[in-house]
């Protein structure tokens, strides 16, 4: 790619970052060279953020119908899986997979729910009760 055809397409991170890209200059040597975006990957992180949010309204509507526990939307809102969550609370994944049906999480001990709470930067209370 030549320096003059690297992507300047609008993104939602150029007021953010910019990425670098090595293309070619006139004299046919390598430089760096700043892209403010490029339409493709604007698409696949569009697509990616709207999965991610369709992810934390369906755990949040399980919570608020009693399927799941607030653990599982929690993980969801702030991004993790069930691998990065149980490294963060240190408990085997089973564990914490457990730890998502309701009838388990009422009876959670307050220092188990408050490793989960600091995982996810909230208090206590929070992590109990999901607003609609």
């Amino acid at each position: 790619m030549k320096t003059n055809e690297v992507p300047q397409d609008k993104s939602h991170l150029e007021s953010v970052s910019r990425e670098v890209y090595y293309a070619v200059d006139e004299n046919g040597e390598y430089k760096k060279a700043l892209s403010s975006g490029w339409d493709v990957k604007t698409i696949a992180l569009e697509n990616a953020l709207e999965e991610i949010e369709r992810r934390v309204q369906d755990a949040k509507t399980r919570v608020l119908e009693n399927k799941t526990s607030p653990i599982e939307y929690y993980m969801e809102l702030h991004k993790m899986d069930l691998t990065v969550l149980s490294s963060y609370v240190g408990m085997w994944q089973w564990r914490v997979k457990r730890h998502f049906k309701p009838s388990v999480f009422k009876k959670l001990s307050s220092k188990i729910l408050q490793k989960y709470a600091d995982v996810f930067e909230i208090s206590m209370e929070e992590l109990q009760q999901i607003k609609s």
